[in-house]
């Protein structure tokens, strides 16, 4: 068998070098999904298989070899074997051929590392060869392919064929080489612990949120500054959070003796002088209604204890009406004031036997309904 089979087989590997090399390239995410991590512990392999021999060698066709690698994985789809191997023919004309190698050869993988992945191999070595009263060392050369799985966490095995030509020219001084194909079984076995599993990515912690541009409880104060979040819907707060009873303060709005008139609408004729005062603590209040837009008030009139009660009833409801009516005509909803209510002389805040108290209790009053 001359060289010939050696050189087909060198371009058919350098081709399929060349096509896993582009098929890395073009799909560099496949490739990396598909083999994303390896075991790069040190193994060993023990090989057992046969050559059907060169003829020109002149021994039996077939014949058995063994032999041993020491090697690891350098990359996913890569591995590279220190190795001994050895084979005894038996020769035509009587007597034994041995050879033993020692080389380095190289594997390129593809597919998943957990499924059979297939390889290309290409090897150099020295030969020793003994026999046929010869012996000597000559450099030797060998391409081929397999196929090789995982089958526990620590070993694998490995099923390839190939060429191996030796350039033995002493054995047989008219041959100047023998081509010999091969095929082997090998159980690859790594030894010591295996990696650890990368530790999953830890999710990276979500920026906390801007409490200032959040409201939980809905109560218009943005969170960073409510000292009390989770108030109830509806109730009133201050500028912390915090429940807030709303006074609406009528106090310097006075009525004159005797005032509003029946029919009487401007409600500056009925108030005490100066009545710019009132008028000033009523507006106000129309501020306060506004800025509170839940707030729902009582609309409330009291007298002093002059006249009869049916008349001091008549004139409480008159006052409370003319205050109504200035709060409505002044944007305050009617849907926010319940009355107007009008008590009498009932509920003084002063004492009806002076002047001063008599004027005191002439008043109007806005109920904030809790």
């Amino acid at each position: 068998m001359k060289r010939k089979g050696l050189y087909f087989l060198i371009a058919l590997a350098l081709g399929g070098v060349g096509a896993v090399h582009a098929q890395d390239t073009a799909a560099p995410a496949a490739a990396e999904s598909a083999t994303s991590s390896y075991d790069g512990r040190w193994y060993i392999a023990p090989t057992v298989g046969g050559y059907y021999n060169d003829t020109d060698r002149n021994t039996n066709s077939r014949q058995l070899y063994y032999g041993l690698g020491v090697g690891r994985f350098i990359s996913p789809n890569a591995s590279i074997d220190l190795f001994i191997d050895r084979t005894s023919r038996d020769a035509d004309a009587g007597g034994k051929w041995a050879n033993n190698a020692v080389g380095a050869a190289v594997r390129f993988y593809a597919g998943d590392w957990n499924a059979w992945r297939p390889y290309l191999l290409a090897g150099v070595m020295g030969s020793n060869h003994h026999g046929l009263g010869q012996s000597g060392w000559s450099p030797a050369a060998e391409l081929g392919g397999g196929l090789s799985k995982t089958i526990t966490d620590s070993s694998d095995v490995r099923v390839e064929a190939g060429y191996r030509y030796d350039w033995d020219n002493k054995t047989q001084p008219a041959q100047d080489g023998y081509g010999d194909w091969f095929l082997g079984f090998s159980i690859v076995s790594r030894f010591g612990a295996p990696a650890a599993a990368p530790a999953a990515p830890v999710a990276a912690t979500p920026p906390p949120a801007d409490c200032s541009t959040m409201d939980s409880d809905g109560d218009g104060v943005n969170d960073c500054e409510d000292k009390c979040p989770g108030t109830a819907a509806g109730t009133i707060v201050g500028p912390d959070g915090c429940p807030q009873k709303v006074v609406i303060d009528l106090r310097g709005v006075n009525f004159k003796f005797d005032r509003p008139k029946k029919g009487e609408t401007d409600i500056s004729k009925s108030l005490a002088e100066p009545s710019a005062d009132s008028i000033a603590v009523l507006n106000q209040a129309i501020d306060t209604l506004q800025r509170y837009p839940q707030v729902k008030v009582t609309v409330a009139g009291y007298t002093d204890s002059k006249g009869t009660d049916e008349y001091n009833q008549a004139l409480s409801e008159r006052r409370a009406s003319i205050v109504y009516n200035y709060l409505t005509s002044h944007g305050i909803d009617a849907s926010r004031l319940e009355g107007p209510i009008g008590h009498g002389e009932n509920n003084p805040i002063g004492d009806n036997a002076t002047d001063a108290g008599r004027a005191q209790n002439r008043r109007t009053e806005l109920q904030v309904q809790q």
